[in-house]
């Protein structure tokens, strides 16, 4: 069988791994656009932070051991720009400009997402920079390492926003951060984005919010970002608006995109063409809470949906449960971390939603280095299903969230969580842990407690 992969990040290489341990004598060929394989993405801030580290320690595995340990057919500078699904062909260029082509039995579409283009002008400028191939920060790193860089303009305040404003703080950068929304966080309830915004502050960030970007123009040997009612200067300036998915060449085949343009598959990662399967930041999921189709771009989900693939095409049944969109970034000293719905998202689905925020601490009330944590938790007010929790505090944050996240991966109401029996030191957390508290309270809410 020929398994021809294009994307050679996440969910390519996982599916290639995992198809050539599967059947050692498949014919596994992947054709990924850059010079870079499985690399992490999610890395590149941190790095970004530390100027003597090299870009490559975010490379998980050199190309070279999937070719000569694994034997697979890994053909970096390939971008493919063309696929026929009735000649099971995919056509396209080398970096060189040399055509090529490749057929196969079984397809997997893994070309992940790529940075929002603004609309606004300027974004091509020397010195304007995305993330989210190594590539991007490997051209900006060079050039904060080559350059008196002094002042960055940060668009956006999603997670690679705020995680590159701790970064260039790091480096002793000034920042500033533009958005044309009045919330920091617009997914977290305002008392928890309030938190996270306070934090970013006093660690000297400007923050300028309800400010859209009108353009970035050259001023003399710096950028100038125009807003509406500011103009800020800059030495460099960082886009992060957010992504989407690289699905052109799939819908210009015939293959059915869904939410965002994500190419559109089932719970087997299949496409409308049942020889062509599709995962990672280009395709769509299930939504564990809702069960509608969704697009909620993760490692993780990635990594995993690789594995279902690889799975599936060596003949080996493999369904995707769906995701929770379980995430958590840090700012600063900041965990922030959510899983499953906000109210807003909940109301949208169809449910009755009901809320609760509670302040807890980190640790027992006693022990020392205890910092205050805030939890909102959402229930279903008509069947008092658990669907949904957010976090935010310096401690306790990014792992108390994965309770939550199993308990919406096995339906649990509010009640049946509120009895979980969570673990309890002093240096840990208090008896009640906060996502107990919050459960308790908000069973209250739900008439139930």
């Amino acid at each position: 069988m020929k398994f021809l992969i294009v994307g050679g990040d996440a969910a390519g290489m996982s599916a290639a791994s995992r198809a050539k341990r599967n059947d050692t004598s498949m014919d596994i060929t992947v054709l990924e656009k850059t010079n870079d394989v499985s690399f992490s993405a999610c890395g590149i801030p941190y790095n970004i932070a530390v100027p003597e580290k090299p870009i490559e320690d975010l490379v998980v595995r050199n190309a070279s051991v999937f070719r000569e340990k694994q034997g697979i057919n890994l053909l970096t500078n390939h971008g493919v720009e063309r696929l026929d699904p009735a000649k099971k062909e995919v056509y396209g260029r080398t970096g060189e400009g040399a055509e090529f082509m490749f057929s196969y039995d079984k397809l997997l579409i893994a070309t992940g997402g790529r940075p929002i283009a603004p609309d606004f002008s300027g974004s091509d400028l020397p010195g304007v920079f995305s993330l989210k191939i190594l590539d991007n920060g490997r051209k900006m790193k060079a050039w904060l390492n080559d350059r008196p860089v002094k002042k960055v303009v940060i668009i956006g305040t999603g997670y690679i926003g705020l995680e590159m404003c701790e970064s260039l703080r790091a480096r002793g950068i000034e920042v500033d951060m533009v958005k044309p929304g009045k919330a920091l966080v617009p997914w977290a309830a305002p008392e928890l984005s309030d938190v996270v915004q306070n934090e970013v502050e006093s660690h000297g960030v400007r923050l300028h919010m309800g400010h859209g970007v009108q353009k970035i123009e050259t001023a003399g040997h710096g950028l100038s970002v125009i807003c509406d009612g500011l103009t800020l200067p800059a030495d460099m300036v960082v886009v992060a608006i957010g992504i989407r998915p690289n699905s052109e060449f799939a819908a210009e085949a015939g293959l059915a995109v869904n939410v965002k343009n994500a190419i559109s598959v089932d719970r087997h990662l299949r496409t409308s063409n049942p020889d062509i399967y599709a995962a990672g930041d280009c395709a769509d999921a299930y939504h564990l809470v809702t069960g509608q189709k969704t697009w909620i771009p993760l490692a993780l989900v990635a990594n995993r949906a690789g594995w279902a693939v690889a799975d599936n095409v060596c003949g080996i049944p493999t369904e995707m449960d769906g995701v929770a969109g379980t995430a958590v970034f840090k700012v600063f000293d900041l965990e922030v971390a959510r899983t499953g719905l906000t109210v807003a998202e909940a109301e949208k689905a169809g449910f009755d939603p009901v809320s609760e925020i509670i302040k807890s601490r980190s640790r027992a009330h006693a022990h020392p280095g205890s910092t205050p944590i805030l939890v909102h938790m959402i229930g279903d007010r008509k069947t008092g299903r658990l669907l949904g929790a957010q976090m935010v505090g310096r401690e306790g944050a990014a792992h108390r969230i994965n309770a939550a996240a199993v308990a919406l991966h096995n339906q649990m109401t509010v009640e049946r969580f509120s009895q979980t029996d969570l673990a309890y030191a002093p240096p840990f957390g208090p008896v009640w842990d906060p996502l107990l508290t919050a459960a308790n309270q908000l069973l209250k809410k739900l008439g139930r407690g």
